[in-house]
């Protein structure tokens, strides 16, 4: 995780300002001199207090791929007499694969072909498998969880189109259910090879470009679901999009050096059609949290820690300097909203030398 500003590394700094300033500003053995109190030595260098937006940004190293992994299984025993080609993209009514030449068809819908549909069936599946053919104009029926001899016509229609026996029933030799159309990842079997009843013949994808990243717990603020990204492509462009899911288990990440508790998440891309790029590229994905608006903001070394607690600033002014207490605010980009203390626009406050 790389991070504009991230709050461990935020109290780091202010660990060793603090540890700075007892040193500094307790000099000869004297002690620090209230906050307020002029001093005559004038800090090594100056930086401006800003008034502007503050943007609680971070990046994140993530993998470009695609969603929706699934294996397809041979549905019935015989030979592989066609397969798809890796890469290749399958939609509604195409072909998957074929067993002993008999085709296996795409169809969508959420959930498995699990039985052979007839006449006098009811159930979610069947109203799935009526939507299909609906959409593919073998209509005459109401799509519904009713399997009907209308359904049953619609059917052999569907199957005299395909070249097929005409039955008016559909089980799992002829349809497969995936949401949308897919991508094929992998080919399990080649044409030729014995196919067996629950044994992989595919691993597909859905066909829509995804990134999946890792974030801290302590970080996930920042990418809820339906954050706005913005993402660094391979290819040096960029391309906007939202993150669709979070994952709702924290595990070790992938990083050895870090086995701090992170969660994984997925980002769509708005314009997916135009994402280029090989699989398992690696992005960056850039993330705005929190966005202060019209506040004033110093470098987050110009803060000092007063002996009475709290912190403050050294503003330089007129050739000398003195420390004014300050509430704090959001830490981003290297910045630290500030307020109180008089603080104006244009005003310098005293930073180490870099």
């Amino acid at each position: 995780m790389r991070r504009g500003r991230a709050a461990a590394a935020a109290l780091a700094v202010l660990a060793v300002t603090a540890g700075t300033i007892a040193v500094t500003q307790l000099g000869g053995g004297g002690g620090a001199e209230p906050a307020g109190a002029k001093n005559s030595a004038l800090p090594p260098a100056t930086a401006p207090v800003e008034r502007g937006d503050l943007r609680d940004s971070a990046q994140a190293d993530g993998t470009l791929g695609y969603d929706r992994q699934r294996k397809i299984n041979a549905a019935a025993a015989g030979t592989l007499t066609w397969t798809p080609r890796t890469g290749s993209t399958v939609r509604r009514n195409e072909r998957l694969y074929e067993v002993d030449g008999r085709a296996v068809r795409l169809m969508y819908g959420a959930g498995p072909m699990y039985r052979t549909l007839k006449a006098g069936d009811k159930g979610r599946d069947v109203e799935q498998l009526e939507r299909n053919l609906a959409d593919l104009g073998y209509t005459g029926f109401t799509p519904d969880t009713e399997y009907t001899e209308l359904t049953a016509a619609a059917v052999k229609r569907w199957q005299k189109a395909r070249g097929d026996k005409q039955t008016g029933e559909v089980g799992p030799r002829d349809v497969a259910f995936a949401p949308g159309k897919v991508r094929i990842k992998t080919v399990a079997a080649a044409t030729g090879d014995l196919a067996q009843p629950g044994a992989p013949v595919l691993t597909t994808t859905g066909s829509e470009r995804v990134v999946t990243f890792q974030l801290d717990v302590s970080e996930s603020r920042l990418a809820k679901a339906g954050t706005k990204v913005t993402v660094d492509l391979p290819d040096g462009g960029s391309a906007p999009g939202t993150v669709s899911s979070v994952g709702r288990t924290a595990k070790p990440g992938n990083d050895p050096q870090d086995d701090g508790p992170k969660v994984t998440l997925t980002v769509s891309f708005d314009q997916p059609d135009d994402i280029g790029g090989f699989d398992q590229s690696p992005v960056t994905v850039n993330l705005t949290g929190e966005t202060r608006k019209d506040v004033l903001t110093v470098p987050v070394n110009a803060l000092l820690a007063l002996p009475g607690g709290g912190f403050g600033v050294e503003v330089v002014r007129g050739g000398a300097a003195r420390e004014v207490a300050v509430e704090l605010g959001m830490f981003a980009e290297g910045r630290v909203e500030v307020s109180g203390g008089g603080l104006r626009e244009g005003m310098k406050v005293g930073v180490p030398r870099i």
